[in-house]
């Protein structure tokens, strides 16, 4: 079983009132993460009942609000006790529909997980303001990952772990770039079955996300779409030549790349700028929630081998990183690139701190700074500013701004950007 840091914050909501709402990417874990959620009820005798929407038995039960609460009285009679409702998305209406048992004050706390479709994203968010708390799970994080694989014996301390043992730390992020964070596919043991299992995800997400749920007139379209998004990690997206290519419109393009975000497959980043004249303010740039996924679209998946393409996934990976570290607080993350193409990968912008962040796939022996790094520096004199890098640790004084060249796993340290 693989562990999930999401499970304790669903435990700690138990005795909340409110909706528990897991969502996520299709085969991220989220029933997974459920069942393990209900064998703790179990295990602390509470009563509870476990329903599945994508099980053709536990449909009529969901069929209407009284037909689930006679299927809850009959199971559990009238006292308090957990519902669970896995696959929410394959109910008409979810929304109104988990609005109206909530209104209904039954004694049962509801855990309702679905995967990223519209209805679950707009109708159940829009219809459930003020009555759920949204839990967000992604495929396995990095850090999740590598405490699978070294049975959580560094679990307080997996970034030392990861810088004594450096040749076993980089065969970890080698992998973790080759294959992603798909539980099932972490699980497999042959590559041959890793293969297997992420054409079948592939193919789920068309069928299921995209052909079904979203009922898209052009599914060969969206398919494409995906394809040179993956070939795109880090640069500017151009809605107008992807038109182009696409031979489609350019709000079919809007309209699909919106689709994409709200089932998980890829988030854009917005350009800092608050010079609008000489920054580029619109084009954003694509990176992929799972580096797996994207490496199947190239079909580069367990292939990952140039070094050009490996420093696009571990932009990617960083990536990644940086929106675990940043999720809840007060912070956003966005790219800085001027017209004079002047660019740096990251900028985070936290209130009016800004810290800009470079990616480098190399093992750097010297403190080399950029140019575009030391413009962004003299431009707006940040505190702090880092490069990333796979193992050179070192800090360096650039004016008034602190250079701090951070090998990846550092980041995996609670306060390694920020002081």
């Amino acid at each position: 079983m693989i562990k999930r840091k999401l499970f304790q914050d669903l435990v700690d909501h138990l005795a909340q009132k409110e909706i528990s709402l897991i969502i996520g990417p299709r085969q991220a874990g989220k029933t997974t993460l459920m069942e393990m959620l209900k064998a703790h009820l179990d295990d602390r005798g509470e009563p509870n009942l476990f329903l599945n929407l994508d099980i053709e038995w536990d449909r009529p039960h969901v069929a209407s609000q009284a037909a689930l609460v006679s299927k809850i009285e009959l199971e559990m009679g009238r006292k308090p006790g957990y519902i669970f409702l896995d696959e929410i998305q394959r109910k008409e209406d979810a929304g109104l529909f988990l609005k109206g048992l909530f209104d209904l004050k039954l004694p049962y706390k509801f855990i309702i997980s679905g995967s990223g479709s519209l209805e679950l994203k707009e109708k159940i968010h829009e219809s459930l303001i003020g009555r759920k708390r949204l839990f967000e799970l992604s495929t396995l994080t990095f850090e999740e990952f590598v405490n699978h694989r070294t049975d959580y014996r560094y679990e307080e301390n997996l970034a030392d772990f990861l810088t004594i043992e450096k040749d076993r730390g980089l065969q970890l992020l080698a992998e973790y770039m080759q294959f992603g964070g798909y539980p099932r596919i972490i699980l497999a043991a042959e590559q041959r079955e890793k293969l297997r299992l992420i054409d079948e995800i592939y193919r789920s997400i068309l069928e299921k996300d995209i052909a079904y749920l979203l009922k898209l007139d052009k599914p060969e379209v969206f398919n494409a779409l995906i394809k040179i998004l993956a070939s795109q990690i880090g640069q500017l997206m151009n809605y107008t030549e992807l038109a182009s290519t696409l031979n489609v419109s350019f709000t079919t393009v809007k309209n699909y790349l919106w689709y994409a975000q709200k089932i998980f497959l890829i988030e854009l980043t917005t350009p800092y700028a608050r010079n609008i004249r000489k920054e580029i303010s619109k084009l954003p740039v694509p990176y992929f929630w799972d580096l797996g996924f994207r490496n199947f679209c190239l079909g580069l998946f367990g292939h990952l081998e140039s070094p050009l393409e490996k420093g696009f996934a571990f932009e990617n990976f960083v990536f990644l990183l940086l929106r675990e570290k940043l999720r809840f607080k007060a912070a956003s993350l966005h790219y800085w690139r001027t017209k004079d193409k002047a660019e740096v990968d990251f900028v985070i912008e936290a209130g009016s701190r800004l810290i800009p962040l470079e990616v480098k796939y190399k093992h750097l022996k010297q403190e080399k700074v950029s140019k575009a790094l030391r413009s962004f520096i003299g431009r707006y004199q940040p505190d702090q500013a880092f490069i990333i890098n796979l193992d050179l640790s070192k800090t360096a004084k650039i004016d008034k701004t602190t250079l701090t060249f951070m090998p990846f796993q550092d980041l995996l340290r609670p306060t390694s950007i920020s002081r």
